[in-house]
Formats: C-alpha cells, structure tokens, sequence
C-alpha cells in the first residue's frame, strides 16, 4: 500500500510540474515570418480610414534620409482587428490599436510567434490613441527598426563569407554573405583597406551593386567639434579618389555637392560612431550615383578610428532595403 501510494503522489507531482511548464513563457511558438522593414497594423477598418489611421501613416511611412527619391521607413498593411487570428499573429512587427481600453503603451516580445515585436497602443478615445502615438513615434520607429536590424542580420548568418583576411588586418570581426565579394585590397602596415561588393539582378534590364569600404585612420584624424560632417566628407572623398574609379580615366567617387550630407551619433560594439547619410556621385565620368552611409567608429584601445561605409548602384529602383541590408552589415562589426 504505502509503495502504491508514493507512485501515485510522484505521479501527481510530475503532471503538476509539466502542467507548469506548458503555462509557463517558455511556451513553443511558431516561427514568425515577413519581409525585412514590413509592419502589419491591427487596426478597424473605421479607424484605419479616419484620423487615428492617418497619424500611424505619419509615423510608419516617415521619409528615409539619405536616399535620391522620398522612400518610406517602413511598409505598412492594415489588418481589420476582427480577422487577426491564426498565422496573421505570426507577422515579425506588429503594431496593434486598441479603442475603449485603459490608455496605455506596451512593448511586448514574441506574443504570438519568434522573433517577434509587438507595440500595443491603447486608449479610450480616439484622442488618446492619437497622442499616445504622436508622443511615442520615435520610440515606436527605433523599436521597429531595431527588430528589423535583427531579422535581417539573422538571414545574413545564413551564408557567411569567412572574413579572416579582414580579421587579421583591421582586427575586426564583420558578418556578410558569401554573395558579396572582396574585390579591392590594400594590407600594408601603413594602409589597409578592403572594398567587398555584391552584384545583384532586380529585374531583366536593371541591375547594380552594393558595396562596402573598410578602413582605419588615426585617432588624431577626427575631431568633435562643429566641422566634424566636413571632416568626413574630406576624407571620404580622399578615399574615393584613391581607390573608388570608374571605368573613364581619371573618373572617381566623391560625395554630391548639391545634397546636405546628415550626421547623427550612435553605438556600434559599444562604442561611440559618428553616422553620416548622402549622396555620392562619380567625378569626371558617366553620370553615375547613389545613396552612401558612413560609419566612423572611435576605438580608443587601439588609437584609430574604424571606418566602414556602404554605398549602393541602383539606378531607377527603390534603394531603402539595399542599404538596409549595408547598414545590418556593417553594424555587425565587433572589433578585437
């Protein structure tokens, strides 16, 4: 009796604590899917069509800097609230309304699927929902884009190229795929530089590239004060002009005069980056241009700067995802 008795209470003890587990948020989920930089909106159809659905289109679709035509941050699809169930929740970033609720703003990981984003604004009144998204628009972008950002440096660990050349000359550890190509190097002790590029077919009669630069320059060659965006481009375009030529004598890469160029600080490996956006041209040859975005990363350790820029050929299409893909890239850098 008493052996019986401790098998049944292990019995019950074991289902407990499976029963635990199941509820637990350890739960198995299903693989999110979607485009890189696509964010479904779970929003009426009433709502969508009036001032609350204009105020999200003001947030999502805010113009890209840096690129030759107005492009979007994100694409957007509206999803009327009644028909998001099964393998719609599976969408990676995810933006949901709520009208009539406590007002509030949530962000949320992998509600419905993995990896997953989920920012749940709430309210009211239309009102309520209307400023809570004007109040949090940044917040909502960089969260998207910070998904985004993952996502599309999840895909490129697909196919890695082996980078050791790079490791052993710049000391830096960079992620791109084998599609992409070193097709420039220089490894001497008092100049190293590496251009990687990738060609690529959008259509029967459009094609381009996208590109990549590594390099270093002292730490003495940057200063933070009010010409910093001038100091870039001077030495983006000395850069250029050494080893960036078209197919003319004498033709090469420097930035477009006519286009502001725009800097912003940031974090790459934990340390500080200076980011800079414009537009590049080829001097004294074929009418030839395109979207750049430079990164000169401090790496006081090693008394240098790490710059590592990306630029994109692609003429007469959009451009957001080419450099998106450049930005994931380059963003992966961890330097030793």
């Amino acid at each position: 009796m008493m052996r019986n008795f401790l098998l049944s209470t292990l019995a019950i003890v074991l289902f407990v604590s499976c029963g635990d587990k199941t509820s637990s948020n350890d739960r198995i989920l299903f693989d999110s899917s979607g485009n890189v930089n696509h964010i479904s909106v779970v929003v009426s159809n009433e709502l969508w069509n009036g001032s609350v659905g204009e105020s999200i289109r003001n947030v999502l679709l805010t113009p890209i800097y840096g690129l030759p035509q107005d492009e979007p941050m994100f694409s957007i699809n509206q999803i009327p609230t009644k028909v998001f169930s099964d393998f719609i929740t599976r969408n990676r970033s995810i933006l949901k309304i709520e009208l009539g609720k406590e007002t509030g703003f949530k962000v949320t990981q992998n509600v419905y699927a993995k990896p997953q984003k989920v920012i749940v604004v709430s309210g009211k009144t239309k009102a309520d929902v209307i400023k809570l998204i004007k109040d949090n628009s940044e917040k909502i972008l960089q969260e998207f884009k910070n998904e985004e950002l993952r996502e599309q440096q999840r895909r490129i660990s697909k196919s890695l190229y082996n980078a050791k050349v790079i490791e052993e000359n710049l000391g830096l550890n960079i992620k791109f795929q084998t599609a992409y190509r070193i097709v420039k190097t220089t490894a001497r002790k008092d100049e190293k530089f590496f251009w990687i590029k990738k060609d690529f077919k959008a259509s029967s009669n459009v094609s381009g590239d996208l590109n990549i630069l590594l390099y270093q320059v002292p730490l003495s060659a940057i200063n933070r004060d009010s010409t910093l965006v001038t100091q870039v481009i001077k030495m983006r375009d000395s850069i250029g002009k050494k080893f960036i030529h078209g197919t003319i004598e004498g033709s090469y890469m420097a930035t477009e005069d006519a286009y502001t160029p725009f800097n912003s600080e940031t974090i790459i490996d934990n340390k500080p980056a200076f980011e800079t956006k414009g537009i590049w041209d080829l001097k004294e040859g074929t009418l030839m241009a395109g979207p750049f975005i430079n990164y000169a990363i401090e790496d006081k350790i090693n008394n240098r700067w790490v710059i590592a820029e990306g630029f994109v050929f692609a003429p007469s299409i959009e451009k957001r995802n080419y450099m998106f893909e450049l930005e994931a890239i380059i963003k992966s850098i961890k330097i030793k």
